[in-house]
């Protein structure tokens, strides 16, 4: 075992996977001698040489429409997106492209890549350097869309992405890049996608998260836990494959149900867990269906932690929820 931040955990996945599979390259910009701009791909040129990592022109658009021209013929790209706000320009390759060549083509010409960008608020960056936008990526069939929120899972996630035949988007929430370490296996592992996890086990109100926010949902459940409000806090990991079955079984023996993201609320992912509890489990919930969210507005810069879920604000659903 060996302790790793979530950035370490990237940089080891990656550097495993390209040892085990000469197929698996990296591309993007600086990401070679630089090492990209949080150094999430340092060291790996020197190992692999510039075939294999290669500095691409500030061209997002470019670097995805290369990449998916490499899926197809058979190698596995991992194209890195500085920030995701930046992603757009590549929005054409990526949704009438990559997430359709699978099913245009009858499933003859896979296109297994996984693009990787940082993600979210909570760093100064203001409103080109905060956003989250995964429900719009949630919402193209054809790729999924992963989020890890811990080291251990950064890793094996991404591992399974890498070797999974379909596009994956790794949206990596830079907020907690170098928060914490943890305990990690030295070796290749993987963690599965589409399999939730319940990091807290809980009676009185299930809380749904991913990412940067799921650390903020367990502040508040612990705090909640003071005022006697058991929580169940589950980490969905992947918002695509979505682990309905975990969410179902928790909302079934709480009765209450709140999801915690900081994209803004209306038709955010938030929007899309509530309608799948309202559809399915409706007769089994003691109190409304609740969201903690970010705001209709683009994302500020000296007011960013009022923008974002709090622990303060994460805590008054509870209690609103709890006491209805």
């Amino acid at each position: 075992m060996v302790k790793m931040n979530i950035i370490e955990a990237i940089h080891n996945a990656m550097e495993l996977q390209m040892r085990e599979n000469p197929d698996v390259l990296v591309l993007g910009e600086d990401v070679g001698p630089n090492g990209g701009v949080f150094g999430t791909t340092r060291g790996l040129i020197d190992e692999f040489g510039e075939m294999r990592v290669i500095d691409t022109p500030l061209s997002e658009s470019g670097i995805v429409g290369f990449a998916v021209g490499m899926a197809v013929a058979g190698l596995k790209p991992i194209a890195e997106i500085q920030f995701i706000d930046f992603i757009w320009p590549a929005a054409d390759q990526i949704f009438s492209e990559l997430a359709k060549f699978r099913y245009r083509s009858g499933g003859l010409f896979p296109a297994p890549m996984v693009i990787r960008s940082p993600y979210g608020g909570g760093v100064k960056g203001a409103h080109y350097h905060s956003q989250s936008p995964e429900a719009y990526f949630a919402h193209t069939p054809g790729i999924k869309v992963v989020v890890p929120s811990n080291p251990y899972d950064a890793k094996g996630l991404l591992i399974s992405a890498i070797k999974d035949d379909d596009p994956v988007l790794f949206m990596e929430p830079k907020r907690i890049y170098r928060a914490f370490k943890e305990d990690i296996p030295e070796e290749s592992y993987e963690v599965p996608l589409g399999k939730a996890n319940i990091v807290k086990e809980g009676y009185d109100v299930t809380i749904v998260s991913f990412g940067a926010m799921l650390h903020v949902a367990l502040d508040a459940a612990e705090e909640a836990e003071k005022e006697g409000i058991s929580c169940e806090v589950i980490d969905l990991r992947s918002i695509v494959p979505l682990d309905i079955e975990t969410i179902g079984t928790s909302v079934k023996k709480t009765g209450r149900f709140i999801s915690v993201t900081e994209a803004p609320k209306t038709a955010g992912f938030s929007a899309e867990l509530s309608a799948l509890v309202g559809e399915r489990w409706i007769e089994y919930m003691e109190s409304p269906i609740l969201r903690v969210t970010g705001y209709d507005t683009p994302f500020p810069f000296v007011l960013e932690h009022e923008y974002m879920p709090s622990t303060g604000r994460v805590l008054k659903a509870i209690r609103e929820s709890f006491n209805y």
